[in-house]
């Protein structure tokens, strides 16, 4: 019995923060976690750079409307859940991610939430579970599943390595030079005849 997990952003669709650093002309938002291992810390330097500029959950929901998975990425999910279940495990928030899982014929996704005062400012924000792709792996593996995971930044290291096989997909020239143990494509047929090698063995 395995599970494939998959991050989200950079593997899936689009990286929502840097479209909407783009669209808004704030190149300091281009940050993610491939370039800030601490979540939280990037967290709050985002939401710093929101209130500065005035910017709140509306402003990148429009954005997110006009975010399109990435190339070949629905045509992947839909093949790669014909061969095992697929949990997409993302750092990213309910309020973002809701209309990207209807462009990815509704997949289930874990993720966090963003707390959304009355006037759209977003204040703050809950993580589902400390470490969550890490644990929630090992809380898949703790009640019988095997676990295969890819992803491409900093933050799903600890999947990738808790788990029965682990590949990088469009990672960075760093990740993929620090970790060379890890498998690393950048073509959805080659991810997706990884994994079902992996679940053979």
């Amino acid at each position: 019995m395995v599970i494939t997990c998959l991050d989200l952003e950079g593997v899936l669709v689009p990286e929502i923060w840097i479209a909407f650093a783009d669209a808004v002309g704030i190149p300091e938002l281009r940050r993610t976690t491939r370039d800030e291992p601490d979540y939280d810390k990037l967290m709050k330097f985002r939401l710093a750079i929101l209130k500065e500029h005035g910017l709140g959950l509306k402003e990148i929901q429009e954005t997110i409307k006009k975010i399109d998975p990435l190339p070949g990425a629905k045509e992947f999910m839909d093949e790669l859940r014909k061969t095992c279940q697929t949990i997409i495990l993302s750092d990213t928030f309910e309020q973002f991610a809701a209309p990207l899982m209807e462009k990815l014929g509704m997949p289930t996704i874990f993720c966090n939430t963003l707390e959304v005062a009355e006037n759209g400012e977003i204040t703050g924000y809950k993580m589902r579970c400390e470490k969550s792709k890490l644990t929630t792996v090992k809380a898949l593996q703790s009640i019988g599943y095997e676990t295969i995971a890819s992803g491409d930044s900093f933050n799903d290291l600890g999947m990738i390595q808790a788990s029965k096989a682990g590949f990088l997909f469009r990672s960075t020239e760093q990740i993929i030079k620090d970790y060379p143990q890890y498998p690393a494509f950048t073509e959805y047929k080659d991810l997706l005849n990884a994994i079902k090698e992996a679940i053979k063995k």
